[in-house]
């Protein structure tokens, strides 16, 4: 059974899209779900994970599974098995505490599982987690032109 599935996986993993394509949706959803909006006088970043907390319930479970599609994707990127554990333990942590009434709400503000997946994902791949590495081309002063 788990060679039919393991094949199965493989030939899913060929015919899906791109490295580049799934770092950068999942990029954006993680960025989406963590840092979206800046508190004005705060000057602190929350995403729609800490805004569907606030609705009882039903707003943990879709963060939840929202959090979930970038543990999958990091699973289709090859990811080993004490990473991916790693990643359901950030999501399993949030989703527990966040939760909690009012409590839950503050956690959320500070503590970005999607953010700390992101970067399991670009430690293990060894992609840079901002724009490219390097710039091509001279540095050279206004002035100097």
């Amino acid at each position: 059974m788990t060679a039919v599935r393991s094949d199965l996986f493989e030939a899913i993993k060929a015919a899906g899209p791109s490295r580049e394509d799934s770092l950068a949706r999942i990029t954006l959803l993680a960025r989406l779900m963590d840092n979206a909006f800046l508190i004005p006088g705060l000057n602190r970043r929350i995403g729609f994970d800490a805004v569907l907390g606030l609705v009882p319930g039903v707003g943990d479970v879709l963060s939840a599974a929202l959090a979930s599609y970038i543990i999958w994707e990091a699973r289709r990127l090859g990811l080993p098995r004490w990473k991916i554990a790693r990643m359901v333990g950030n999501v399993a942590v949030d989703t527990a505490i966040g939760a909690i009434p009012l409590a839950g709400d503050v956690f959320d503000v500070f503590f970005k599982a999607n953010a700390r997946n992101m970067r399991i994902i670009h430690d293990h791949l060894g992609t840079p987690k901002r724009g490219p590495k390097e710039i091509e081309g001279t540095a050279v002063r206004v002035g100097e032109r």
